[in-house]
């Protein structure tokens, strides 16, 4: 049984991140904001109304990389403290000053980007050409220009950032702060809830009396919250439509694939092809799984039950490294040094506790190294989220290491593939050490329905139901917590068919994600999976060769767009041959598990 929180400050201090490696001391946290402050108040003295050739916007660029770089370690150091313990006064207040600063510090900087937009195209390219540490950034210049709105008004809603921001803020607050699931009672025993334990541990549980309650009592806790997640959400649309029709742009969703550097083709096709094409394969593994565990009807609550519940090993945190470290090693000497440092330097934030935040995810501010918050449950399947994650520090620190802070982030449909890439790297090791038919269906059940179902069905389904919300939204109407509901439910349907009952709850799985509040995320994660499924495969039968265009494609960071990168990789994402051929090999995965399962029943 899941043991009950601890507050952050009884936990073990070992397990917990160190952000004294961004700023030892309160003291000089405050010191760089004040620096950042000082030096956006010099740039702005020195070069307002003044960016009109090359060696000027060049010098002002040189410095806005400092500027930029001190306001991100000052930001991640805020947001990160925030992270692991949102009931923490102290931390809300620090994050929440630095906020206001910020959007002060963005206000005064918002003249670089509009005076170089006004600026002749002759001079921007000559800029280009004197400085290959500012092209980058140059050039995004030249995409935005058809968009740019009058300076005053970028200024005025640079100034607004932190407010315009609220609607996310609003969404964590009540999630993880005030929303207090207390227990729910199963045959007169009381078992202990939250946000954290339902996710990381009750959805999994195998004694389905116990699971459907935990989703039951879960489901009625959110259901509360309905209408105010709700209000925070629709916030966060019609911002986002209001900007790009300010912006001139035909629809929200070209807006917010504008910065990702993708086509509405590309958008469409991987939430389409999936939908039609990958359904029958998950149907058929669901229907795998209620046949294992003797389920009359599988329920949305039933979804993350486990191929062999009897069998994951348990694992610490300390043997975890033996996994990882086998697995990545393929990567390089420069990739183990991220692992060891990650384990050695606390980079990484184990522990589980009350307030901290859902899920894990890799945070890397540019001049310090990686930070990954984890909720370790001593389960081996920990071991692959663990390896997703350094798959993002991995790509980051490499990125940075060769890159200026202008150029390190790739595009955003790209970000997952190098996160996914070791989640495959990872099956790759476990598959060709062990030779037990029980651990071999363990890992490709657990590719299955850990990896694939997490990238391709439930972000994909979020990606569905968040592109009707849109459709909705640029058609001039609104969304409530009703609308929510249906257009969860009907997604959910469309994918799951008559194979799974969607039970009353199911449709409130739209106020579990913050990804709604980042723009076109959650269709990404298949996105990076799909580049990520077909690399492994060239790893598999090209070797050094594959693994040496992937290093180069880590190193890139942001200086090639999608496309470009998936072509450094060996990977033609312009047509649906990826797609189909990943899709195909999760059938083949499945096939493969129920081969294996008829084998083992057959020995028992």
């Amino acid at each position: 049984m899941p043991k009950v929180l601890l507050e952050r400050k009884d936990v073990d201090v070992n397990l917990t991140w160190d952000l004294s490696t961004i700023f030892k001391t309160e003291e000089e946290f405050e010191a760089v904001v004040s620096k950042a402050q000082r030096l956006t108040e010099e740039l702005e003295k020195e070069f307002k109304g003044k960016l009109n050739n090359s060696k000027a916007i060049n010098s002002c660029l040189d410095k806005l990389r400092e500027i930029t770089q001190l306001s991100m370690l000052a930001s991640t150091y805020a947001y990160l403290a925030v992270a692991v313990d949102q009931t923490n006064v102290e931390n809300q207040s620090r994050q929440m000053k630095l906020s206001n600063i910020s959007s002060d510090i963005q206000s005064k900087l918002s003249f670089v980007q509009s005076e170089i937009i006004e600026a002749d195209e002759k001079i921007i390219e000559a800029t280009i050409e004197e400085s290959k540490e500012n092209s980058g950034y140059l050039k995004d210049i030249i995409r935005q220009k058809k968009y740019a709105l009058h300076p005053e008004v970028e200024k005025t809603l640079s100034a607004l950032s932190g407010t315009l921001g609220a609607p996310y803020q609003i969404y964590n607050r009540a999630k993880l702060a005030d929303m207090d699931f207390g227990t729910f009672a199963v045959d007169g025993k009381e078992y202990p809830l939250s946000f954290g334990l339902f996710e990381d541990e009750w959805e999994y549980e195998h004694d389905t009396k116990i699971r459907r309650a935990a989703f039951e009592a879960f489901s009625k806790k959110l259901r509360e919250y309905q209408h105010t997640i709700a209000g925070a959400y629709h916030t966060q649309v019609q911002k986002e439509k209001t900007l790009a029709t300010l912006r001139g742009f035909d629809s929200v969703i070209d807006s917010l694939l504008f910065p990702q550097e993708i086509t509405r083709e590309l958008y469409n096709r991987q939430i389409d092809v999936i939908m039609e094409h990958l359904a029958p394969h998950m149907r058929k593994f669901v229907k795998l799984l209620q046949k294992i565990h003797g389920i009359e009807e599988m329920t949305f609550a039933d979804l993350k039950l486990d191929v062999d519940p009897d069998f994951e090993p348990e694992i610490s945190v300390e043997e975890s490294k033996k996994y990882i470290k086998g697995a990545l090693g393929v990567l390089g000497d420069d990739y183990l040094e991220v692992i060891e440092r990650a384990y050695n330097e606390r980079w990484i934030d184990f522990v589980q506790n009350k307030g901290k935040s859902t899920g894990a995810f890799c945070s890397s501010p540019y001049g310090s190294h990686p930070f990954i918050l984890i909720s370790w449950t001593e389960r081996m399947r920990e071991v692959f989220v663990l390896a997703h994650e350094l798959g993002h520090a991995g790509h980051f620190y490499l990125a940075q290491r060769e890159q200026n802070i202008f150029d390190t982030r790739a595009s955003q449909y790209f970000i997952e593939a190098p996160s996914t890439m070791n989640e495959m790297l990872m099956a790759n090791y476990l598959m060709k050490t062990m030779d037990d038919p029980r651990m071999k269906r363990w890992v490709l059940s657990s590719i299955i329905s850990r990896t694939y179902y997490h990238n391709f069905v439930t972000h994909l389904l979020e990606a569905h139901y968040q592109r009707e919300v849109y459709k909705i939204i640029d058609e001039g109407g609104s969304v409530q917590a009703a609308t929510l509901n249906k257009l969860k439910r009907e997604t959910l349907e469309k994918f799951w068919g008559d194979t799974v009952k969607i039970n009353e709850g199911a449709e409130l799985t739209w106020m579990r994600q913050p990804h709604y509040y980042m723009g076109l995320y959650p269709y990404t994660y298949s996105a990076g999976l799909t580049i990520a499924t077909e690399v492994s495969k060239r790893i598999l039968t090209e070797g050094q060769d594959a693994l040496d265009d992937w290093k180069k494609v880590l190193k890139a960071g942001g200086t090639k767009t999608p496309v470009e990168l998936a072509q450094m990789a060996g990977v033609d994402i312009t047509t649906d041959k990826p797609l189909l051929d990943t899709i195909a090999h999760i059938g083949s995965i499945i096939d493969e598990i129920i081969k294996l399962t008829e084998e083992i029943e057959e020995k028992q």
